[in-house]
């Protein structure tokens, strides 16, 4: 948002709609986590140890997971996309998924906004000398049997089965097969998709064609009457999927993709 005000600072805050043109109106609507393609900086790769934290994040969202209480893309939509840009670039990859445990629990009336907050003093002050070498304890002040608790019907259906296996045999005939030329449609992305900006237009092969299930504009909202649809592997050649791509004309580069954003290549 600062570079676009930066490029365009003739327009105000909230723009009458003669102000906003189509190009314009589609870098305001980018989803925050698309960042594919965009330029950086040479960046130092390093093999860090996960911190005992960030284990029990990952922890607590698998097991709100397998206890039916969100779906892994409503995790990421919520921990990747509803955070913002700054946020979403500001603090750690576990932090967001922490943020997104702490909104569906409150989005989802298991705890209150009031509670949460009261509990984080409560550890803060816990805590108030710092670890000194301990490690965090939890002490939940009651414990229930969650039997009362609502849960998505996901959960229930993919119990014993598996995701993506309970959606196999569902989504008809793949409408693509390995080897054949597809291009990917540049459709509208608002407010969440997992089909990356810079392949939105671009020419490329099938690969593999994986799984059935439904995409992820839908799956995310936990839509339990989604059409399941097949999901591809297609490749790209990178000299063609980047501007001045500088290496060499065989480097490829390959994601996956659900049916609906596919079309063949003329």
């Amino acid at each position: 948002m600062g570079r676009l005000k930066a490029h365009f600072p003739e327009i105000p805050d909230a723009p009458p709609p003669d102000l906003l043109d189509h190009d314009r109106f589609l870098a305001y609507m980018k989803t925050v986590h698309d960042v594919g393609g965009e330029p950086d900086a040479p960046m130092k790769y390093e093999n860090k140890e996960y911190e005992y934290w960030e284990h029990m994040t990952y922890v607590i969202c698998e097991v709100l997971a397998w206890r039916g209480i969100w779906l892994s893309e409503e995790r990421r939509r919520i921990g990747n996309v509803d955070v913002g840009r700054a946020i979403y670039q500001g603090i750690p990859y576990y932090g967001r998924w922490l943020w997104a445990v702490a909104r569906v629990l409150i989005e989802k009336h298991h705890i209150s906004h009031g509670e949460l907050t009261d509990r984080m003093v409560e550890v803060q002050e816990r805590y108030r000398d710092g670890l000194a070498g301990r490690m965090l304890e939890a002490t939940p002040k009651s414990e229930g049997d969650g039997a009362d608790v609502r849960r998505n019907e996901h959960h229930i259906r993919a119990v014993g089965i598996g995701d993506p296996q309970i959606y196999a045999g569902k989504a008809g005939t793949p409408k693509f097969s390995v080897g054949e030329a597809v291009v990917v449609r540049d459709l509208p992305a608002l407010l969440y998709t997992r089909t990356p900006e810079y392949v939105r237009g671009a020419k490329g092969v099938i690969a593999e064609v994986t799984y059935e299930s439904p995409a992820p504009e839908d799956e995310t909202w936990d839509r339990t009457d989604a059409t399941p649809e097949w999901f591809y592997i297609v490749r790209f050649n990178l000299s063609e999927l980047f501007y001045g791509y500088t290496g060499t004309s065989t480097d490829t580069l390959q994601t996956e993709i659900p049916e609906r954003w596919l079309e063949k290549s003329l």
